[in-house]
């Protein structure tokens, strides 16, 4: 006699020998992915980010209208692709080549946006990879065509030139696509190190040229000024001299001028004293001035010379008187002493 139980059934079987729990879980399980999936697939409503932009589709065809930011209802049949429209950086690394066939590495970096009102179709002719597309490919061309019009070392010290002209070739073909390019940057650029150090040899040779030319002008000025001064002081004792000498001149003019002026006014007033004397003047002008006496010696032209105080002493001595007369003689007049 068998003393043993059975073991207690938990539910039927399936005709497949699965358990109808196992069953009924995993078709809950699909079921709420297809719920899900449709919901993502065919929601009737979109959120798009801040700095973003949708573009709508309908069963792949692109809609000729953008959704902006915030919350959307839309028909679970169409689909939205969020864009980035905000100001983006890319940064590239490259070769180029100057005029001169010299090798240069080469940082180039762009800030670029899409335009929220075209993104959908530079969507529809580009795709979502219209950096690496379109964009890309036009940055590395123009880079290499601006890097080729300069040589070597005029690229040295025209960066700022260089990142103008890229973003004016680069711009207007960006423009066609809805891109707008803001700024270019060369960030580096860098030569072989043979060319670095020719340049710098280059450099020295030049500074040292313009040091020594610096140099000899600042002597030449020196000259230039010490001869300037001399000619000056030169030029200024000459005319010193000049106008000491017309001061000279004029001084003796003026001398002159004022001898002559005198000659001429004595000659007039010895003319209006001429003119004025009379005899009668003369005689009583010889009146007032005699003194009483009379003259020690008097003669004319038939008159002996006498001395008539001698003959006047010898008044009381007539004889002394004749003898000192004999020893005078005649002396005609006019025929000397």
């Amino acid at each position: 006699m068998d003393t043993g139980t059975a073991p207690k059934k938990t539910g039927k079987a399936s005709p497949f020998g699965i358990p109808r729990r196992t069953i009924i879980i995993a078709l809950t399980v699909v079921i709420l992915a297809a719920v899900i999936f449709f919901l993502t697939a065919f929601s009737p409503f979109v959120t798009i980010p801040a700095g973003h932009t949708g573009i709508v589709t309908t069963f792949g065809r692109v809609e000729d209208y953008t959704l902006s930011e915030g919350f959307h209802l839309k028909s679970p049949l169409k689909q939205v692709i969020v864009m980035d429209t905000r100001t983006q950086r890319a940064s590239l690394s490259m070769q180029a080549f100057s005029s001169d066939i010299q090798q240069v590495d080469v940082v180039c970096s762009v800030n670029y946006s899409v335009d929220r009102e075209t993104c959908q179709k530079l969507y529809q002719r580009v795709g979502m990879n219209y950096y690496q597309n379109v964009m890309e490919p036009r940055v590395l061309e123009n880079v290499k065509t601006v890097f080729a019009r300069y040589t070597a070392e005029n690229l040295m010290d025209a960066r700022n030139t260089l990142s103008q002209q890229i973003m004016e070739l680069l711009g207007p073909e960006m423009a066609e696509y809805g891109i707008s390019v803001t700024a270019v940057a060369i960030e580096n650029v860098d030569f072989t190190d043979a060319f670095t150090d020719a340049v710098e040899q280059k450099q020295v040779a030049e500074q040292t040229r313009l040091r020594v030319e610096t140099e000899q002008a600042q002597q030449t000025a020196v000259e230039e000024a010490q001869a300037e001064r001399r000619v000056i002081a030169a030029n200024a004792e000459a005319e010193e001299r000049a106008i000491l000498a017309e001061a000279d001149a004029n001084v003796a003019r003026i001398n002159a001028d004022a001898e002559k002026y005198r000659g001429e006014q004595q000659a007039a007033a010895n003319e209006a004293l001429a003119a004025s004397l009379t005899d009668e003047l003369i005689a009583y002008y010889q009146t007032q001035q005699w003194d009483g006496k009379l003259p020690t010696v008097f003669g004319g032209e038939t008159l002996p010379i006498l001395e008539m105080g001698a003959l006047t002493e010898s008044a009381d001595a007539p004889e002394e008187a004749a003898a000192n007369a004999e020893e005078y003689v005649y002396v005609p007049a006019g025929d000397g002493e």
